[in-house]
């Protein structure tokens, strides 16, 4: 009866995944993700926007769209204001081009609306379906690049460098030693095949931070700050302006190919595609995408997005909605149990993120590298992903690279329409 009642509204299938499975990987997910929490605050709060009520927004927002990708989509992934397009909110839209945050909020609303267009008449989707075969199996292995990239960050293994751009961070000590301490136990128990490792690797490296001062506990329960100062706050008179369609642009860009880019790459890796090598329920969780964007604006967030850290849950067996499920619940009761949840410190994560990075790497087997009309596309794909640290670039680069050079040697019957129609539309990212 249980099992019959979770098909029906997560879409849960006992004979691919079982409970267990799914709470763990729903959990994990919300640990990798949970850095979102303290993050956007941070990064929000510079445009002069009320540090407590982006918290609070923050766990709503995420909290609501992943609720409805469980129980609407029927699929393992987590969503929240994305990582790129805040800092672009924030430090680009406030405070280079020097517009309000109210206006930055109403060009959130807009884009969510002109998305919810998009999806409903399946432009979205149509956009996944002309991606060539080896650049969805591209996909997949940049963005495990890109996630391994964001965990070596975050513990502070790779650090910056003036000279060389990046270079080895000081592994012996504070929360680069921990990530690396994490990703020898995280790798244990990934050869011991113990279930639910990249959970157990999450908790017990965060234990292990306590005697090296790198897990800090301020309390448990906490009362969530309201809202209110943040709140449905848009500014109307600049919606018709050339300066609103530009930035507006912008988000469309980022936030639709980052989407895609983490929908194509996780189910292409979990073997979640259907015999014809599409994504199920893909409109409705591109609907799902659009709503979050558009309902997180009036709650007074940046766009919302499907976030890559997802990739972990979906490693850890998750392939039903009852994964988000776990994933909002957990994001709910983080809205009380905030200072439990934020004391998981970021070097904690950082092995997962690692580790799942190997893990999307798989996909590429099934790559022809012999066929360079196939395989260097691909690898544009691939590397321009961590290098230029967005999953959108990526994207666009290998899709336009695939195009150009087919094209150029006479290999027309490879294209379709649908990819002249993607290439000339992907060109308008660099002259807006």
């Amino acid at each position: 009866m249980l099992k019959i009642m979770l098909k029906k509204l997560f879409g849960f299938n006992p004979h691919i995944t079982s409970v267990r499975t799914e709470v763990l990987a729903g959990i994990t997910t919300f640990l990798t993700m949970a850095y979102i929490l303290a993050v956007n605050p941070n990064i929000l709060s510079v445009t002069g926007m009320d540090k407590g009520a982006l918290f609070t927004t923050t766990v709503l927002t995420s909290a609501f769209t992943t609720l409805l990708m469980a129980f609407y989509a029927k699929l393992p992934f987590g969503l929240a204001p994305g990582m790129g397009l805040n800092a672009f909110f924030a430090y680009t839209v406030c405070l280079t081009m020097g517009y309000s945050w109210q206006f930055a909020l109403t060009a959130v609303l807009i884009e969510g609306i002109i998305f919810v267009l998009l999806t409903v008449s399946n432009l979205r989707e149509k956009i996944v379906n002309a991606l060539p075969p080896s650049q969805k199996l591209a996909i997949g292995g940049g963005i495990g690049l890109f996630i391994t990239f964001l965990g070596l960050q975050n513990a502070g293994i790779v650090a910056k460098n003036e000279a060389t751009l990046v270079s080895l961070g000081d592994i012996t000590s504070g929360p680069a030693l921990l990530g690396m301490a994490g990703l020898l136990v995280t790798s244990i128990l990934l050869v011991k095949r113990v279930r639910g490792a990249l959970l157990l690797g999450i908790l017990i490296t965060t234990l292990i931070g306590i005697p090296m001062g790198q897990t800090h506990m301020d309390g448990i329960i906490s009362t969530p700050p309201s809202i209110k100062p943040i709140f449905f706050q848009f500014q109307w008179e600049h919606i018709f302006t050339k300066e609103m369609v530009i930035v507006v642009i912008t988000f469309l860009f980022m936030d639709m190919f980052d989407t895609i880019g983490t929908l194509v790459g996780v189910c292409t890796k979990a073997n979640m595609l259907d015999k014809d090598g599409r994504i199920p329920r893909l409109k409705q969780a591109f609907l799902t995408d659009a709503i979050g964007t558009t309902v997180g604006s009036c709650l007074g967030t940046s766009t919302v997005t499907t976030f890559v850290e997802s990739a972990a849950g979906v490693n850890e067996g998750g392939r039903s909605g009852l994964t988000a499920f776990v994933t909002a619940v957990c994001f709910l009761l983080a809205l009380f149990l905030a200072p439990f949840f934020l004391a998981v410190p970021g070097a904690a994560t950082a092995p997962v993120l690692i580790l799942v990075g190997l893990m999307m790497m798989s996909p590429l087997r099934r790559l022809d590298f012999t066929d360079y009309s196939e395989s260097i596309p691909a690898f544009i794909c691939i590397v321009f992903m961590p290098f230029s640290y967005s999953i959108s670039d990526g994207i666009v680069l290998g899709l336009l690279s695939y195009v150009l050079i087919n094209l150029c040697c006479g290999k027309y019957r490879k294209l379709t329409v649908g990819m002249y129609i993607l290439a000339a539309f992907f060109m308008l990212k660099f002259f807006i």
